[in-house]
């Protein structure tokens, strides 16, 4: 079995696939203060809930956001799996040419999602993650990757707001009933949510306009 661990800035979310087929998954909060071991009893609590040994894994591969970090996770996979894991980073070949500026520059994450959405559809694409940030990112039918964009997160930006505005609250993300809040808490939630879903649809737009042709979203 192979195990996929995608270190993000809020959560850690691991797979593990059995061949093809995705096993089960969890997920646990990021945390720089979380040693090896702490992490590692952790991901062995996972693997016994479902029925499994962490020694059955053949192979880790990971995906991180996180850098400060890395050198734990890699220290956990020594020790509780006996596996040195495989980071997706610069050097690794996944089959797709990347046209950035620096490429080096380029998040994993992104990568990631770009191998994977163009394996499933195809190009040209738009894929988005809506993540700590939301990224678009754009991939042509040769396979190349061409750039994106980069925008706060739903929740980042709510956040960012009940931290810097004195008078705003800070507030859960949910779905807001109408675009007209008749109160500060669901005048944000439709600004944050309401406003994202415009942003995607402008974006996806332009985008569609650079590249002279419709594009699977």
């Amino acid at each position: 079995m192979i195990l996929t661990i995608d270190i993000g800035n809020t959560n850690i979310k691991t797979g593990l696939f059995d061949g093809a087929k995705l096993v089960n998954s969890w997920r646990m909060s990021t945390s720089k203060e979380r040693t090896a071991d702490e992490m590692g009893i952790m991901m062995e609590s996972f693997f016994y809930h479902i029925g499994h040994k962490p020694r059955e894994v053949e192979g880790i591969i990971v995906s991180s956001v996180s850098p400060s970090i890395n050198y734990t996770v890699e220290h956990m996979c020594s020790l509780y799996f006996d596996l040195k894991p495989l980071f997706v980073g610069p050097g690794i070949k996944t089959g797709m040419n990347v046209r950035y500026d620096d490429p080096r520059a380029l998040g994993a994450d992104r990568i990631c999602n770009s191998v994977a959405s163009y394996r499933l559809f195809g190009g040209p694409q738009i894929n988005v993650d809506f993540g700590t940030a939301t990224t678009f990112n754009v991939v042509d039918e040769n396979r190349v990757f061409r750039g994106g964009v980069i925008c706060p997160g739903l929740s980042t930006g709510l956040r960012a707001l009940g931290e810097r505005c004195e008078q705003l609250p800070q507030v859960h993300l949910a779905s807001p009933k109408n675009a007209i809040g008749t109160n500060t808490e669901s005048c944000m939630l439709s600004g944050s949510v309401l406003g994202t879903a415009v942003l995607l649809d402008g974006i996806a737009q332009r985008i569609e306009e650079e590249l002279g042709r419709p594009a699977t979203l």
